[in-house]
């Protein structure tokens, strides 16, 4: 079983993961863990490894939702993902959204994390659309 970890500047991943649990319900596999002013980078990096931890509890993988790429959480993130000590194994996506959090349902049966993180883009990519003004009525039939 794949367990994601949601890893973020400020109070976003939180926020991501109680969103989650509003629109779909508890995820109990899914943890959050912030970059706050108040405990700074080492107070992360300290989180980030509790919240692996614990993660890592009865989990194939560990897949980690950044923000963005090169932060701190990131980074952080990637030295755990390229050290070779790490068990298990650990793969990390930047570009965290709404979609990723509940679409993580879908890949937490995924014995590979690597696998499981490339099929989790696949799944959420269709959801970045831009609203376009409708160019043509559409009609009722059918």
């Amino acid at each position: 079983m794949i367990h994601v970890i949601v890893a973020t500047h400020g109070p976003l991943a939180a926020a991501l993961l109680e969103s989650g649990k509003m629109v779909y319900g508890d995820l109990p596999h899914v943890h959050a863990v912030c970059l706050n002013d108040s405990t700074g980078i080492e107070g992360f990096r300290r989180d980030f490894a509790a919240t692996l931890r614990e993660a890592s509890v009865s989990a194939d993988g560990v897949l980690v939702l950044c923000d963005m790429q090169s932060g701190t959480p990131w980074n952080v993130a990637c030295e755990q993902a390229f050290n070779p000590l790490t068990f298990p194994p650990v793969a990390v996506i930047a570009g965290v959204n709404l979609p990723m959090v509940l679409q993580a349902d879908e890949i937490m049966h995924d014995a590979q994390v690597q696998t499981a993180a490339a099929r989790l883009i696949a799944l959420t990519q269709p959801t970045l659309v831009q609203a376009l003004p409708v160019q043509s009525a559409q009609t009722d039939d059918f």
